[in-house]
């Protein structure tokens, strides 16, 4: 009597080996998500025979990983803002601009002839810029250069700067905007710098810039930039007047050395002299003194 064959069996030739082998796939492989929002990583068993599969999530960030869910158990800070959804996706809360890292999920499946599969779900996790900060000279003279800085640190992706005057925006390509054909500067978007290669004075205005990425934007408060015209008659007048002082000083001080107002203590002043000796007096030191007492005597 021919044994009968187990109807799976039976059905291996015309399924193939696809369901001997674990096989994940997901929904969305680049998530990006704003800081503080939720976000889902999708990671769906497409086919296994094994009836338990065991799951786990690890977090690959500048080259160390560290795992987000292991022995059915959420890990780490995640444990309070993380949770497994549909058998294998993992959902995170509250997500943060660290939480920008690869995750990879990996499926055991013992009963498959190929055991394990994995795949990765690169997260992108968006900052929105901070204030930036501005910085722009106050004044500056006709002609002469004058840069302004505008920077931020904190927004992810980088931040891109634009610049306004009086609340207008200023063209990157001045040729392409003829209210701006008689302005000498350029603006780099990348760096936030504007420069001015030779200011005249419709340049004078409120200067502001604004840091823009996916996430949002932020703006500094305006600050006035004045361009006054270069007096050199009066600098040339100024310069004069300090010469004529200083040749009025030194006059000054020659005349007084030659009327001997600075004359040396030494030859004006009285220096000490010994005493001379009157004639007829001898000094004689006797023990009971200790000193010097003149005796005189007389010439008859």
């Amino acid at each position: 009597m021919a044994l009968r064959r187990p109807a799976f069996l039976l059905l291996l030739p015309l399924l193939g080996c696809r369901l001997l082998a674990v096989e994940l796939t997901s929904s969305n492989t680049k998530p990006v998500v704003q800081e503080f929002q939720s976000v889902e990583l999708s990671c769906i068993i497409k086919s296994t025979i094994t009836p338990d599969p065991r799951i786990e999530w690890k977090k690959i960030r500048d080259g160390e990983t560290s795992y987000v869910f292991f022995d059915n158990k959420m890990q780490g800070d995640f444990a309070t803002r993380a949770e497994i959804l549909s058998r294998t996706s993992l959902v995170i809360k509250n997500t943060t601009r660290m939480d920008t890292a690869t995750y990879r999920c990996e499926v055991a499946a013992p009963s498959d002839t190929k055991t394990i599969d994995e795949i990765n779900i690169q997260l992108t996790v968006q900052v929105k810029p901070m204030t930036p900060r501005c910085t722009v000279p106050k004044a500056v003279p006709v002609g002469k250069t004058a840069s302004l800085h505008c920077h931020e640190n904190e927004g992810y992706p980088k931040s891109t700067y634009s610049w306004y005057r009086n609340s207008e925006p200023l063209s990157p390509d001045t040729k392409s905007n003829a209210k701006f054909q008689n302005s000498s500067y350029t603006l780099n978007p990348t760096t936030g710098t504007l420069v001015f290669h030779a200011v005249h004075k419709g340049d004078t205005g409120r200067y502001s810039c604004i840091a823009t990425n996916d996430a949002g934007f932020a703006k500094c408060e305006e600050q006035e930039m004045e361009v006054y015209d270069l007096n050199i008659g009066g600098i040339i007048g100024g310069v004069l007047v300090v010469i004529a002082v200083l040749v009025l000083i030194t006059l000054g001080i020659c005349c007084a050395y030659r009327r001997g107002y600075f004359a040396n203590s030494k030859e004006s002043g009285e220096s000490y002299k010994t005493p001379a000796k009157p004639d007829g007096v001898n000094y004689i030191r006797t023990d009971d003194e200790g000193d010097f007492r003149h005796k005189s005597s007389f010439v008859i």
